[in-house]
């Protein structure tokens, strides 16, 4: 089946780029919609998984249908545990399984990479933003240290999620933002190549 049906319409850019430049228009849409309503909505991420899978199936035949729905397993397993943990939102997990499903799972690794140190720089940003670096730094500051003064004591109190994962839900930064980041960091690499 390949590619062959885009040559009747004439359709002249390049597959390497579509499925790159299409998922990212996909994740800055739903980094949008998270900075002005703090979640990501389900028609976008759904709209984006079907896209990304009907692009995969038309290109790359039933392989690439495998492979898309593999990026989409990876894209979810790498955030339902911070899902769990109360790090992120059903939103956060559901947009990188989507994303996934256009770049596969080797890609989808890559983006998991750009979006978490992404992630670093906009909870650094949003806060310092909110007047609130200074006294998250402080608080984790004085978590490190109490884990490291409390050593392997089995008594003391487990905290039920770190700093970093509690000051990006419980103030509302828009994770969406560090995903589109991520993803076009993977598509500037993409074009480079």
């Amino acid at each position: 089946m390949g590619s062959e049906w885009l040559e009747v319409v004439n359709v002249s850019l390049p597959k390497a780029r579509l499925n790159l430049v299409v998922p990212l228009l996909f994740a800055l849409g739903m980094a949008w919609t998270d900075a002005r309503t703090n979640r990501i909505p389900n028609y976008l991420t759904l709209a984006c998984t079907v896209t990304g899978l009907g692009y995969q199936l038309g290109f790359n035949g039933l392989t690439g249908l495998g492979n898309g729905l593999l990026g989409m397993t990876v894209g979810f397993g790498l955030l339902i545990l911070f899902y769990w943990k109360g790090g992120l939102g059903a939103g956060d997990v559901k947009a990188l399984a989507a994303l996934g499903a256009w770049v596969g799972p080797k890609q989808t690794l890559f983006l998991f990479v750009y979006m978490a140190l992404s992630g670093v720089l906009v909870i650094v940003v949003f806060l310092w933003w909110r007047g609130l670096l200074l006294a998250k730094i402080r608080q984790l500051l004085g978590f490190l240290l109490n884990l490291i003064l409390a050593g392997a004591q089995r008594s003391t109190p487990k905290p039920t999620s770190s700093p970093a994962s509690a000051a990006s839900q419980a103030d509302g930064i828009p994770y969406a933002l560090a995903l589109a980041l991520g993803m076009a960091v993977l598509c500037w690499q993409g074009f480079g190549s």
